[in-house]
């Protein structure tokens, strides 16, 4: 029931902040609202169904606001800071032809699937790498665009990803 109350109240909110501004009631016209609950119905039965089918339950962390809160701070600024600079780096690569690709292995020492899939893809978003492989260990294997030493920490690839991975997911 926490999957569908959550799908639903997230679909709405983003229905309605997509269609701000479209009408008389409150900022939205009747049939948008309608439209808003009908699509947010949708969206939350579609949510539960998928959890259920892959057997994914939520944990009570999951539902903490805090968390919600840490992530959007997180994406608003270390993740856009760092894709950002990451943007300029690569761009810098191409035009100088100074890359020196290759894959390495770090050890973030992240303990849940959920966090180690959140740093994946907040390294793989991330110009310049990709997280190819994760053993059962959640050791990442990540190719790095302009590999600076065979050993590298974390921080050297993915910064402060992996600190505010385990405030948010763990």
């Amino acid at each position: 029931m926490a999957v569908f109350a959550i799908a639903f109240i997230f679909s709405l909110i983003f229905y309605l902040a997509l269609t701000f501004g479209s009408g008389s009631v409150l900022f939205w016209s009747e049939s948008e609202l309608i439209a808003a609950a009908a699509f947010a119905i949708i969206a939350a039965i579609l949510a539960k169904k998928i959890f259920n089918a892959l057997a994914i339950k939520p944990s009570a962390a999951f539902l903490n606001p805090c968390r919600w809160l840490l992530f959007f701070i997180y994406l608003i600024g270390p993740f856009f800071f760092s894709m950002a600079k990451c943007n300029l780096d690569v761009a810098y690569r191409v035009i100088t032809g100074k890359i020196r690709p290759g894959i390495v292995k770090i050890k973030p020492g992240l303990k849940t699937d959920f966090g180690a899939a959140m740093l994946a893809n907040s390294i793989t978003l991330t110009p310049g790498t990709l997280t190819v492989d994760i053993d059962k260990e959640k050791n990442f294997y990540v190719h790095w665009i302009f590999v600076k030493n065979k050993d590298p920490t974390p921080a050297d690839i993915c910064g402060s990803f992996p600190k505010w991975v385990r405030r948010i997911a763990e």
